[in-house]
């Protein structure tokens, strides 16, 4: 169906794809992964001809659609459903040459074509994308004018479906979804009949949809078959594989290089030398394996507060003079707290976020904090109060004038901001590192509650891993609002549904929070479900906090005996330097045999020491690993 050729495509004189090559066959599900800033966008525009290559060649099978969710969202006065109809190119011109020419000759011939392509059902098709992306039936007729940017991504994307492309190219389509608009676009994609290529940092999303993985590294593609965890199991193993060969060719290449150097000058061996370097020079490089830079991120840790530290007793919250946004709230917010808060955009999620941040007060009912608590609060919308043209360093420094320039670095550098990224200006960093930067800020008094609103928008896959395993370590609460399903699962340890007003904790996990929303569906929709079928209750919310901190505690006793064999690990390190030091010193042989050999034992039993604490470093760490994923 599509073929890249040798492909190259230069910014700025500096080759973003070169000589890329790959096919993808009818009826594959792709996903299209790399580092943000690898040109995976760039690739999507040109398969959709948005853009043209500096050389090689992109090429479709004959007649072949393709469907790209460009960037301007619909903004006129038609309807949504209108809007999405319209999609069907083909059935809006058959319908309007019937309209036109009632009795043309083509009569039967229209007809025909209009059942083929099912026209009568397209209203109801049409209908149910748009449910599925968070429209109901009242706003389905609303003018397309009325509703925001994000919102009008989403009306767009419906169309894009709707449309049914022989080719479907979407760049990061969740990224205007809430969790229940992500998990139903990944449900649909599961059916996806239709051929499609999807750049997105859901895991979940790329473990349940796709097929194939095509990984965009070092300005290549190379094709991995599978989902996304598959992908990085064979990586794995082809990057130890290939790590093995080089150190193993390099050892062969330093002994030919020895011979070379020692008999190269003599007669005799002159041949045998010779015949040496051009062995040499037939040898063909292994190419040695360079790790991508790796994010760590690494919230400070917070002075323990007696419990509770938030409840709210009847509370409501809202804008103003409107109606309360959300009522009737009891809940208690604890510093061993996971929470995870479900429900569709609109329904008063950032709201509650803003409540417990102590942006909103109540507007009825009580809220008691504890009166030494600190709150992180990460939202997107902070981004645009960045000063764009200070740096990193610059924006830290206005808000803690008393601290030393020391302590500064070091908070940016918990977030991946080392020496050179620190004086960079704002304006010229990534999403990603704005992103990372926002962390840096909103952490930077060891809050004991963090509040993370979709922190995950700008990040990739390695940031949002990072991310994962530093709320892991974190000792304080966390609020999680976002509409990755792979991080909620991770992170939240009980579940919040913001839903008709209030709030109330769903018991059960993410995989029953999805036959919810089924259920839902199938009751708007008039359909009964399977008899008896119920949501799991789970765990007990009791036990599941219990485990939760549990696991914390074992994960921070396992970080402190990693912090310790490392330090033993160094010490023993720079002490075995000096021994070596030492034996290499002429003066060492000029002095009396006793005491060389008092030496080279010494060194023995440092070299013995130091692989012994390696080997209890690796594995403790893998302790540390296998725990935090579990």
């Amino acid at each position: 169906m599509l073929h890249i050729n040798d492909l190259t495509y230069r910014v700025q004189g500096a080759p973003l794809l070169e000589k890329a090559t790959l096919a993808i066959y009818k009826g594959e599900r792709v996903g299209l992964v790399g580092r943000n800033g690898s040109g995976k966008t760039t690739l999507i525009r040109m398969i959709a001809g948005s853009l043209q290559p500096d050389a090689g060649s992109i090429s479709l099978a004959r007649g072949v659609r393709v469907g790209w969710l460009a960037q301007e969202a619909p903004g006129g006065p038609e309807t949504l459903i209108e809007f999405v109809l319209a999609a069907d190119e083909e059935r809006v011109a058959l319908l309007k040459e019937l309209e036109d020419n009632p009795a043309s000759a083509r009569l039967a011939e229209l007809h025909e074509r209009l059942t083929t392509i099912e026209a009568a059902s397209a209203p109801a098709r049409a209908a149910r994308i748009l449910a599925g992306l968070g429209f109901d039936e009242e706003a389905q007729n609303k003018p397309c004018a009325v509703y925001s940017g994000g919102w009008r991504m989403r009306v767009a994307l419906a169309a894009l479906l709707f449309s049914n492309p022989d080719l479907l190219l979407l760049d990061e389509p969740s990224n205007h979804l809430d969790l229940e608009a992500s998990m139903w676009l990944e449900n649909y994609l599961k059916s996806y009949r239709g051929t499609f290529v999807i750049i997105s940092h859901d895991r979940g999303l790329l473990n349940r949809a796709v097929t194939r993985i095509i990984h965009l590294s070092a300005r290549k593609l190379t094709a991995y078959g599978g989902n996304y965890d598959r992908f990085e199991r064979t990586r794995l193993a082809q990057q130890k594989t290939q790590s093995a060969l080089y150190a193993q060719q390099q050892i062969q290449r330093k002994h030919i290089e020895s011979f070379i150097n020692r008999f190269r000058a003599q007669a005799n061996k002159a041949r045998q030398a010779q015949s040496r370097i051009k062995a040499l020079e037939r040898m063909e490089p292994i190419a040695q394996i360079t790790s991508e830079a790796t994010i760590s991120f690494d919230f400070p840790t917070p002075v323990p507060l007696s419990p509770p530290i938030i409840t709210l007793d009847g509370a409501a919250v809202g804008y103003g003079d409107a109606p309360p946004v959300l009522g009737g709230l009891d809940l208690r917010l604890d510093m061993d707290d996971r929470i995870g808060l479900l429900g569709a955009n609109g329904n008063g999620k950032s709201t509650l976020a803003r409540l417990l941040a102590g942006r909103l007060k109540p507007v009825a009912g009580r809220m008691t904090r504890s009166p030494k608590l600190v709150v992180g609060y990460f939202s997107q919308d902070q981004a645009e109060m960045l000063d764009l043209s200070a740096t990193p360093l610059a924006q830290l420094a206005r808000l803690m004038p008393k601290e030393p320039e020391t302590r500064l670095r070091a908070q940016l550098g918990r977030f991946g901001f080392g020496a050179d990224r620190a004086e960079v200006e704002i304006g010229k960093l990534s999403g990603g590192e704005k992103a990372r930067l926002l962390f840096a800020l909103v952490s930077r008094e060891k809050p004991h509650l963090l509040i993370l609103d979709e922190p995950t928008n700008h990040l990739d896959m390695d940031s949002r891993q990072a991310l994962v395993e530093a709320i892991g370590g974190y000792e304080g609460a966390v609020v999680l609002v976002s509409h990755d399903p792979h991080l909620m699962e991770l992170v939240a340890d009980r579940l919040w549904l913001v839903n008709e007003g209030g709030v109330k904790p769903f018991d059960g996990d993410l995989e029953d929070y999805r036959k919810h929303l089924i259920e839902v569906r199938r009751r708007a929709r008039g359909e009964n479900g399977p008899k008896g079928e119920r949501l799991s209750a789970g765990p007990s919310r009791k036990e599941i906090r219990q485990n939760a901190a549990q696991k914390r505690q074992e994960n921070a006793a396992l970080r402190k005996a990693v912090q310790a064999a490392e330090k033993r690990v160094s010490r023993l390190s720079e002490k075995l330097s000096l021994i070596e030091a030492e034996l290499a010193s002429p003066a060492l042989y000029d002095a009396s045999t006793a005491k060389l050999m008092g030496v080279q034992l010494k060194h023995s039993e440092v070299k013995l020491e130091l692989q012994q604490a390696e080997e209890s470093w690796f594995e403790i760490q893998e302790k540390l690993e296998t725990s935090a994923s579990a």
